[in-house]
């Protein structure tokens, strides 16, 4: 597979664990198309082979950002906003559109280890954001393509790159994963088939 991803599409680029995932991804050789709302979120000196500027809830800058593709990560967030949104599943179902209109398979979805959970231990102020991740990884098992369902647990900032991490598949599993390994196995999932059309949990030990 890994002979033929070359150019992947990046959604959530400018977030902490979207940009630490394009200058990887840049890193092990694939050429970065990333769609965002504003270009001077992303440092002076970004990898990214392609900069488009616009809305993932606009189907036509989605499909600009399709162009010539080989495979999607989708790290949509909120940032701190936690208010009810529906960003995330309607950007996603916009990404699988215009992937199925080119003929793309593969996509790596990032959401949230609370899916995992039983959901009245999820905290109250996180309802509303874990809702639209239900809604995304619906969208996202459904869509018939080769995806990856990854969920992790808490992303820390600080944690380094250990390339030594827990992969679970349909259970949560740790407490925290650093941001660089986080993106190191978004990487990965571009090489392998070993996860396609799997839920994961990915954690670390930085103790």
């Amino acid at each position: 597979m890994s002979d033929v991803i070359k150019n992947v599409a990046m959604f959530g680029a400018t977030g902490m664990t979207g940009l630490v995932t394009l200058q990887q991804a840049a890193a092990a050789g694939y050429n970065v198309t990333v769609l965002v709302r504003d270009a001077a979120r992303l440092p002076a000196d970004h990898k990214a082979s392609r900069v488009v500027v616009g809305d993932v809830l606009k189907k036509e800058d989605v499909r600009k950002t399709m162009e010539g593709q080989d495979a999607v990560i989708i790290v949509l967030g909120t940032r701190n906003d936690l208010s009810p949104t529906t960003m995330m599943s309607e950007g996603t179902k916009n990404i699988l559109e215009a992937m199925n209109a080119r003929g793309i398979r593969k996509v790596i979805g990032c959401m949230s280890t609370f899916l995992l959970w039983d959901r009245s231990k999820v905290p109250p102020r996180l309802h509303a954001v874990t809702e639209d991740h239900d809604r995304m990884f619906t969208v996202l098992k459904n869509c018939g393509l080769d995806y990856v369902a990854v969920m992790p647990p808490h992303i820390d900032d600080k944690f380094p790159l250990t390339e030594r991490y827990t992969v679970t598949v349909d259970a949560a599993k740790g407490r925290a994963i650093s941001k660089h390994d986080l993106a190191h196995f978004f990487v990965r999932c571009l090489s392998t088939s070993e996860w396609d059309g799997k839920t994961v949990s990915v954690s670390g030990d930085y103790s």
